[in-house]
């Protein structure tokens, strides 16, 4: 495989980007491209960069960026808005149509976590794109981050927001929370750990963001439009025990969603303690998805 920066504009920012491309893809026929969207605090750099190394190898070219805001890419610091991102992913599909490399026509979506609500959202008002996978994702907002809190932390979380609003429209600006103050990770020990141990690896993860993000989160409801994607094909990937993102989020776009539609609960795995590029989970889950994109986008 070779990579190459691919920079591309989003609402006049420049956001950070590489191309993965398969061995021989400058050589041979326009290889299959899928966009890979990371989710919550989620970097170019961690589950991007992964699926790179896994699909790479079975021919398809992958987009890996960091969102506006993240990483290296230009942005407000700390702004976490799902419904910019959706823009974000059309901007890197409107970038993806100038690479000689990748065939624009067999394009396909991989969302992680809050990414996964992202490219559903983006697939329902782009036609361009030919197949959405969805892992471990949220369908709507107020719901999943409403079963990661207890009682008091979710009445604290929306006193917060609350309060925020007015605070915003007098003084234009929005107060700065712990990022686990809204996703919160004490319920699920198993997140918890690989976040520690894994992610926090990534520079500028973990980083502040703002009430008003949170706000907008709540508002994000990707089960409302799922249903748009239909007659392009949806894949659906959830842990069985994900305690972060519950495994009613993947039910609820299943049931919402239109033929054809495929969904897969991993028994006993939780939201990313098996993401290792030689777990055998993670293997299972390349061998879908490699199925589903065949399938959908041809070899």
């Amino acid at each position: 495989m070779s990579v190459q920066a691919l920079p591309f504009f989003s609402s006049g920012l420049r956001l950070d980007a590489d191309l993965h491309l398969p061995s021989g893809a400058e050589r041979d026929t326009r290889s299959p491209v899928v966009v890979v969207c990371s989710g919550y605090q989620g970097q170019k750099v961690i589950h991007p960069e992964r699926f790179a190394r896994a699909l790479n190898p079975l021919g398809y070219a992958v987009l890996a960026f960091d969102y506006r805001g993240f990483g290296l890419s230009e942005g407000e610091r700390g702004r976490l808005v799902p419904q910019e991102w959706v823009e974000d992913v059309r901007a890197g599909i409107d970038r993806l149509s100038t690479v000689p490399e990748v065939d624009p026509s067999r394009l396909a979506l991989l969302g992680w976590g809050l990414g996964g609500g992202v490219v559903i959202a983006e697939a329902a008002e782009d036609p361009r794109v030919k197949a959405v996978a969805c892992l471990n994702g949220v369908a709507d907002g107020t719901r999943s981050t409403r079963g990661m809190h207890d009682d008091e932390s979710w009445e604290s979380l929306l006193r917060r927001v609350e309060a925020d609003r007015s605070h915003r429209a007098m003084s234009g600006r929005s107060e700065i929370a712990d990022p686990w103050d809204i996703v919160r990770l004490n319920l699920d020990d198993r997140t918890t750990e690989y976040v520690g141990e894994q992610l926090y690896q990534a520079p500028g993860f973990g980083t502040g963001v703002t009430l008003e993000s949170a706000d907008l989160l709540l508002r994000f409801s990707p089960e409302r439009v799922v249903d748009r994607i239909a007659p392009r094909p949806l894949l659906i990937v959830h842990g069985g025990r994900n305690e972060l993102y519950k495994p009613v989020e993947a039910r609820s776009l299943y049931a919402q969603a239109g033929e054809p539609k495929r969904l897969e609960l991993l028994p006993d795995r939780g939201h990313t303690e098996w993401m290792f590029d030689d777990d055998p989970t993670f293997k299972r889950v390349v061998a879908l998805l490699d199925e589903f994109l065949h399938a959908a986008l041809g070899g």
